[in-house]
């Protein structure tokens, strides 16, 4: 179903490309209404994929931010200090403290002295940890396929592309400057 982006949508938050035009202005700003919408609209879309994994991955017994650290375990060969699951999550220590914490206590992941240098606590992916990832694999990555089905091939490369562009931008709302970019 093809939608226009020109008509007022009253059911949703998100603004329609008029409405946008009306707020622009409205404020009497020199913007584009369009790149307004997009970004609104994605916006809009990143809240309703966060709603939609966190409810996902509760199927498993977990929350995305668990799912995360025990996947990047797994990326790093089951064992990773604090620190460095904290930047490849993007996440702060403390907020990767409290998901090991959780991992600990439901047996999944396990603290020890590092390998690499014993002053430091490693974080360890359990045996159960990574049979936790196994058995919910096969349902995880169908509903991954599912989600993106609708779209080509052709289409999928294109949207990742854009992806990437629009992820780089993302600093424009956290740029302590105030200045756009």
């Amino acid at each position: 179903m093809t939608t226009n982006p020109n008509q007022v949508n009253k059911n949703s938050a998100v603004p329609s490309l008029l409405q946008s035009k009306q707020q622009i202005e409205r404020y009497n700003l020199n913007v584009d209404a369009q790149a307004i919408l997009v970004a609104a609209r994605l916006m809009e879309a990143g809240s309703k994929l966060g709603h939609a994994a966190e409810i996902h991955f509760s199927r498993f017994g977990l929350s995305t931010g668990r799912y995360r650290l025990l996947a990047d375990l797994e990326d790093q060969e089951g064992e990773a200090l604090p620190s460095q699951l904290a930047e490849h999550l993007g996440v702060t220590r403390a907020t990767v403290t409290g998901l090991i914490d959780i991992l600990e206590r439901d047996g999944l992941v396990s603290r020890r002295a590092s390998l690499k240098d014993g002053r430091q606590k490693a974080v360890v992916l359990t045996e159960l940890g990574a049979k936790k990832m196994r058995d919910m694999a096969p349902e995880h990555f169908s509903r991954l396929e599912a989600m993106v089905s609708s779209l080509s091939i052709e289409e999928r490369s294109t949207f990742l592309d854009l992806l990437d562009r629009v992820t780089n931008g993302i600093s424009a709302l956290t740029d302590e400057s105030g200045e756009a970019t």
